[in-house]
């Protein structure tokens, strides 16, 4: 058969998510800017919701309760857009006191 015309299944919905939680790992671990960071963080996000979604399909159990991934994913969403939030507001405030936003001066509170 021809890959081409074969149809979308569970696992290439799991292999994309798996993608997107690598690359956003690797960004967290090498960016050294705040935002970049951030991004990454949304990349780790975007993946679990994508995997969520793909385990909650009806391809892959034949009896769900209906949106149970979802719902999961929705429930990720709000926390996202709580975590972007919150860390724009740090990022922020941390540009105003030191005039850039990279990671490696954030050391005021070592002890």
């Amino acid at each position: 058969m021809n890959p081409i015309t074969e149809p979308v299944t569970v696992s290439h919905f799991l292999a994309v998510g798996a993608v997107l939680f690598v690359c956003g790992a690797v960004c967290m671990a090498t960016k050294r800017n705040a935002l970049g960071v951030l991004m990454g963080i949304e990349l780790v996000l975007n993946g679990a919701n994508l995997n969520f979604v793909a385990f909650g399909s009806k391809f892959l159990r034949s009896t769900t309760i209906g949106l149970d991934g979802e719902l999961m994913a929705l429930f990720v969403i709000v926390l996202a857009a709580a975590e972007a939030a919150v860390a724009l507001a740090i990022a922020l405030n941390f540009y105003n006191n030191h005039t850039t936003i990279d990671v490696d001066h954030a050391d005021e509170l070592r002890g």
